[in-house]
């Protein structure tokens, strides 16, 4: 699974993008299946430490909307497979 940041969620993620491979549960993401939700959750432990002045990721998470496989998932609950894309994208300054 190959997830994107964009924004806030770059910074507090530390990397613009990262593959979740096996997805191991508790070790490499989630399960193959699990619910959008199961993946926030877990990138939000992974990346629980921001670097200075950056909120949290979880925080950014809390407020971003989320696209997979290019699409608007407002779902948490939607199933993810190995092969998804996910993006998270926290609101951005402007119109």
């Amino acid at each position: 699974m190959q997830i994107r940041y964009f924004g806030a969620a770059k910074a507090a993620a530390g990397v613009e993008e990262e593959i979740l491979a096996g997805l191991e549960p508790g070790v490499d993401g989630v399960a193959e299946g699990a619910p959008l939700s199961d993946l926030l959750d877990f990138l939000a432990t992974r990346h629980d430490s921001a670097p200075g002045g950056t909120p949290p990721l979880k925080s950014v998470i809390s407020r971003s909307t989320f696209l997979v496989n290019g699409f608007a998932a407002r779902d948490r609950s939607l199933p993810l497979a190995a092969s998804d894309i996910v993006d998270i994208l926290p609101p951005f300054a402007g119109g």
